[in-house]
């Protein structure tokens, strides 16, 4: 089996870009959809759009709401109830697509988008208007919406940079972005995780169209784009936060990694890629959001490597 060796002379990885800003902060703000002056009073300046007047509010369609401003996803249609508020409710939102922030009085708590920062409403609980107790009350306007059915996945390969990159070409894949999972520190930063003190992994969040590509397409090629039999480490990337890992959103996505997994050790490969319970996903900074289609680079340690 042909092996992929990353030179140490090829100082463009994370772990040697520590004191480097890759693209100017700005890149991803360029990229957000442009606003109209309702979307930036409640967006940007943590305003409420009226009661009943929402687009969203008798939405019924199967697939995804995302941020109307960075387009990031938030929440899925099924969880998506009739309140009664006036607004868009929702009992549960995707893995750490929302922050959570007390109000200045202290009274109600804010709900915006983890990965631009906008205002997207409030949370309530004990309402026990859901088995979940929890009602997401979400201004229309900052939201947009995907058709379809909609699945999330969770992977940890080194550098999220490179995972990112190879696995939003597939098709059925809608969204990659890069962040944290697997820590112990609420809202880490990029610098925080490769001190190797948050015990988080560089993970990317992959949110696809299982029609169009299984869980099972998207894990193997996971483990053909790294090298799962590295302890701690991906090429010169060393430390947990490079560590190979699964981070399960279904018990269905922890059987198939397990059976994957076992087909690579049945080949003779020592597999070091832990199967672990998804917790709580923090986006990484603008920056390293599509890192290598806005530097024009290439991935120095990630390539394909046939293994099934």
């Amino acid at each position: 089996m042909r092996r992929i060796i990353c030179y140490f002379f090829l100082l463009s990885g994370c772990a040697f870009a520590t004191e480097e800003k890759p693209v100017s902060d700005n890149y991803q703000r360029n990229a957000w959809n442009k606003l109209t002056d309702e979307q930036v009073r409640v967006i940007e300046h943590a305003g409420t759009e009226y009661p009943g007047t929402g687009q969203f509010l008798n939405h019924h369609e199967d697939g995804v709401y995302t941020c109307a401003r960075c387009r990031a996803p938030l929440f899925g249609s099924g969880t998506k109830f009739e309140s009664g508020c006036g607004w868009p409710s929702f009992d549960d939102s995707l893995p750490g697509a929302v922050l959570e922030l007390k109000d200045p009085d202290g009274r109600r708590t804010e709900i915006r988008c983890a990965r631009c920062d906008g205002h997207l409403g409030h949370v309530f609980r004990g309402e026990k208007m859901t088995a979940k107790n929890t009602r997401h009350c979400v201004n229309s306007v900052s939201l947009d919406f995907t058709s379809g059915v909609v699945d999330q996945a969770f992977f940890a390969g080194g550098c999220f940079w490179g995972v990112e990159h190879l696995l939003a070409e597939l098709d059925g894949v809608l969204d990659v972005d890069s962040g944290f999972m697997g820590g112990t520190v609420n809202r880490p930063t990029y610098r925080q995780v490769i001190s190797g003190t948050t015990g988080h992994a560089e993970t990317v969040r992959v949110t696809f169209d299982p029609r169009k590509i299984s869980f099972e397409k998207l894990a193997k090629m996971f483990f053909e784009i790294h090298d799962p039999t590295q302890v701690n480490r991906q090429g010169p990337d060393i430390g947990t936060q490079y560590r190979s890992a699964v981070f399960y959103a279904t018990q269905q996505q922890k059987e198939v990694t397990e059976k994957l997994i076992g087909i690579l050790t049945e080949k003779g490969l020592k597999i070091a890629t832990e199967v672990t319970a998804a917790s709580y996903y923090w986006p990484a900074e603008d920056y390293h959001q599509d890192y290598y289609v806005n530097t024009g680079k290439k991935p120095y340690c990630h390539m394909r490597v046939e293994r099934f």
